[in-house]
C-alpha cells in the first residue's frame, strides 16, 4: 500500500468513519477464532445518559424482580439483527417511552470481550415520557430528576460516574462526536492505532500480511484472556513484535466503533490508540526495533495527520475503555 493509502486509513480512523476488517494479525494460539453470536457467547450492552437544560438526568424505575422499584439510567442488552443504534433507541423507547437521538459514544466498559457496554450521550426527539399507568414488564415509569440529587434506591451506583462524565461532555468536549459506524464483522476484534513520538515526530506501527494497514488483534474467550480484559489482545500482538520489558504501554481509549448486527455478523471492531515509549528514554529518538517481517513502523509525514494525531495524544481526545 503506498503511502498515501496509509494516510488516508489513518485519517479514516482518526476521524471515526472506520475501514473494512480484512483479516487479523495476532490470534490467541489456543483459540482458533470463530464468528461470535448474541446471546450465545457475548453480550452487548447500550444505555444512555439524557440530559436536560434543568440539569435533570432521565431515570426509569425498574420492574424486574430482583430489583424492582429501584432507578437507573435506560439501558438493555442488544439482541441479535440489530445495530447499536437500533438497539439503543428500542431500549429508550421500552423503558422511557421516548424516541432518540444518539449524540456521542460517552464511554465503552468491558468485562472481558464476552461483555461490552455502550454508554451514550442522547437526546429526546419524541414520544411521551412513560408514567406509571403504563407500567410493564420493561419498567414501571420514567421521570427527570436533578442530576445533583438523584432518587433512591439506585439499582447500582455505577451510574453516577456515567451521569458526571456527560455533564463534563456538556460543559468541555473532550473527544469529536463518535457513533457506531455500520461495518461488518465476525469477531471482537480491535484495530490498533499504535503510536510512537519523538520531539514531535509520530510513527505508528503497521502490518505487513497482505498490503500494509493498521494491524487488528482478535481477542480470545479463553479464563486467561477474560480476566485480562480486550487489552489483553493489545499486549498480546506487542509481544509478537517488541520486546516490552524495556518498554511502557498505554491504552488511551477508543477512537471508534464498528458494528454491523445484520445476516449474523455480530462481531465489534473497537478502533483504540496506543502509546508506546521507552521506560527510560535517554537520547532515543527512534521507535524501538520491531522483530520479525510481520510489522514495520511508518513515519507520519503529512503535517495535518500528524497534528491530528498529536493532539489526540496530548488532550486524551478519545472515548474512554473502563473495566
Amino acid at each position: 500500500m503506498a503511502s498515501e493509502s496509509l494516510a488516508g486509513a489513518l485519517a479514516a480512523v482518526l476521524g471515526g468513519r472506520g475501514l473494512h476488517v480484512q483479516g487479523w494479525d495476532s490470534v490467541p494460539a489456543e483459540e482458533p477464532p470463530a464468528p461470535v453470536r448474541l446471546r450465545k457467547n457475548v453480550c452487548y450492552i447500550v444505555l444512555a445518559v439524557f440530559l436536560n437544560e434543568q440539569d435533570e438526568v432521565l431515570l426509569i424505575q425498574e420492574a424486574k424482580r430482583e430489583c424492582r422499584g429501584s432507578w437507573y439510567l435506560p439501558a438493555g442488552r442488544m439482541e441479535p439483527g440489530e445495530t447499536i443504534i437500533e438497539a439503543l433507541q428500542r431500549e429508550v423507547k421500552e423503558e422511557a417511552g421516548l424516541q432518540c437521538e444518539p449524540l456521542t459514544l460517552l464511554s465503552v466498559e468491558e468485562r472481558g470481550p464476552s461483555w461490552i457496554r455502550f454508554a451514550f450521550l442522547a437526546r429526546p426527539t419524541g414520544g411521551t415520557l412513560k408514567t406509571s399507568k403504563e407500567a410493564d414488564a420493561e419498567s414501571l415509569q420514567a421521570g427527570w430528576y436533578p442530576r445533583t440529587s438523584l432518587p433512591s434506591p439506585l439499582r447500582a451506583h455505577d451510574i453516577l460516574h456515567l451521569v458526571e462524565l456527560a455533564a463534563q461532555y456538556g460543559q468541555h468536549a473532550r473527544h469529536p462526536l463518535i457513533l457506531p459506524q455500520e461495518l461488518p464483522c465476525s469477531l471482537v476484534c480491535q484495530r490498533l492505532v499504535v503510536t510512537f513520538t519523538s520531539d514531535q515526530a509520530v510513527w505508528v506501527l503497521m502490518g505487513t500480511v497482505g498490503v500494509p494497514h493498521l494491524p487488528i488483534t482478535a481477542c480470545g474467550f479463553t479464563p486467561v484472556e477474560q480476566r485480562g480484559g480486550i487489552k489483553m489482545a493489545i499486549l498480546r500482538l506487542l509481544q509478537e513484535c517488541l520486546t516490552l520489558h524495556h518498554l511502557a504501554v498505554e491504552t488511551k481509549g477508543l477512537l471508534g466503533v464498528q458494528h454491523l448486527g445484520k445476516d449474523h455478523t455480530d462481531g465489534v471492531c473497537l478502533n483504540v490508540l496506543v502509546t508506546v515509549a521507552f521506560r527510560n528514554p535517554g537520547v532515543q529518538t527512534e521507535p524501538p526495533k520491531v522483530q520479525g517481517e510481520n510489522f514495520f513502523w511508518w513515519k507520519v509525514m503529512e503535517e495535518e495527520l500528524q497534528s491530528q494525531l498529536l493532539q489526540r495524544l496530548q488532550e486524551s481526545s478519545v472515548v474512554p475503555v473502563n473495566r
